[in-house]
């Protein structure tokens, strides 16, 4: 059973809220995050090396399908087994994958690895947002998801310019060695950590039986179907945006998501609080809307300018969206199942990411004058998106107290 402070926040003094343990969480989730994310923007000419540029979309597509996969499982980890080792799964996982992709020489070779890596998303943030559950006040969670997803944008966001920038000065083998060694440090930061899951069961091969329980917390499809309209701009924008860079005449394919993640973190933090204070599906309204209008603008950008404007608002949409989506599905899940609710929350998110991703690298084919429709399509499902959260009743109290 989870520890009973979790829905009782009375019993934890304010001042401690945020212990070590939860900045240390922080640190290792900056280090996931950049892990995989800064060889993103130089995925797509290296698979063109290997003559598949045909295959674009199954750059991330794949990833997010082996992360979806893996949910149910990491889910059930988490809630029987624990938090960390799930986690450290997660980034041992990453970092063997990057360490095997100098040594692909085919396109099959390197899909094969995509396979591999995404399990690594299917383990470490679902491990990650149960820890946070565990220590932290309901009161407080949406805004501690915040900070916690601040620390993991800056990771995600600011390691593919340092990324672009060692495949500029070094080589591409440098650059996944790099991202082997981010991984590492994220796991030398788990060995610093304590468990929270207060009834553990040891390992055994039973824990990896999924049954049709397993698969899904249903008490979560409200937010994990807006996480999944939403996230489809995601794939879009990682598919398209190094060519759109490209096109546009900008070198470091990086840039845009700087000014997605200095946006982002402009919001995230005071998102959560607001999400805590003024209820879940207000926050959504605006997110949603800001989402929906960031790929009109991108899509129809013919500068960097444009396209940066619309990358700055593109964060400020994700960086409310995200946080609030997280807590909301927390708030919906049983105390007993949070792993399982919150694996529930990241399928739906990767089948977002990697439908759009599928979509917009399929329908792509390196044609530069289908940019503006191809992010019509995601600005349309933002959009719905936006209608769906527009229908349904705010609730500022949204968080179960016992």
């Amino acid at each position: 059973m989870i520890n009973d402070h979790i829905d009782a926040p009375k019993k934890i003094p304010e001042a401690k809220v945020y212990r070590l343990s939860f900045w240390l969480l922080c640190g290792s989730s900056f280090l996931f995050f950049g892990s995989f994310s800064m060889i993103l923007p130089e995925l797509p000419d290296y698979l063109s090396s290997l003559q598949g540029h045909e295959y674009l979309g199954l750059i991330v597509s794949l990833f997010t399908l082996s992360a979806a996969v893996s949910r149910p499982f990491s889910g059930k980890l988490t809630d029987k087994w624990g938090r960390i080792p799930v986690m450290f799964i997660g980034a041992c996982i990453s970092g063997l994958a990057a360490l095997v992709y100098p040594l692909t020489t085919t396109v099959f070779g390197f899909l094969s690895i995509r396979l591999l890596h995404g399990f690594s998303a299917g383990f470490k943030p679902t491990g990650t947002s149960a820890y946070v559950a565990d220590i932290v006040p309901a009161k407080r969670r949406a805004e501690a998801l915040g900070i916690l997803s601040m620390f993991s944008t800056i990771g995600m966001a600011s390691a593919p310019i340092f990324g672009s920038w060692i495949f500029l000065t070094y080589d591409i083998n440098t650059l996944f060695y790099c991202s082997s060694i981010f991984s590492i440090g994220s796991i030398l930061i788990l060995f610093g950590m304590k468990e929270t899951l207060k009834t553990k069961e040891p390992f055994k091969l039973s824990l990896l039986k999924i049954g049709k329980t397993d698969l899904y917390e249903p008490s979560v499809i409200p937010s994990s179907l807006i996480m999944m309209l939403t996230t489809f701009s995601f794939g879009t924008v990682i598919t398209l945006s190094p060519d759109f860079s490209s096109f546009l005449g900008i070198q470091n394919k990086g840039l845009f998501f700087s000014f997605f993640t200095g946006s982002s973190l402009l919001v995230r933090f005071i998102g959560g609080k607001l999400s805590d204070r003024f209820g879940r599906i207000l926050i959504l309204k605006y997110s949603t809307l800001c989402l929906a209008v960031s790929m009109i603008i991108i899509g129809f950008a013919t500068n960097a300018t444009s396209y940066f404007a619309g990358a700055f608002l593109f964060g400020i949409g994700y960086g409310l969206n995200s946080p609030t989506l997280f807590a909301w599905a927390i708030d919906l899940s049983p105390e007993k199942s949070i792993g399982r609710g919150i694996s529930t929350l990241f399928i739906f998110l990767e089948i977002g990411i990697g439908t759009g991703s599928l979509i917009s690298g399929s329908l792509y084919q390196g044609i530069n004058s289908r940019f503006p429709w191809l992010f019509m399509i995601s600005a349309f499902f933002s959009f719905i998106a936006f209608i769906i959260v527009l229908n349904k009743k705010n609730q500022p109290q949204t968080i179960k107290m016992s």
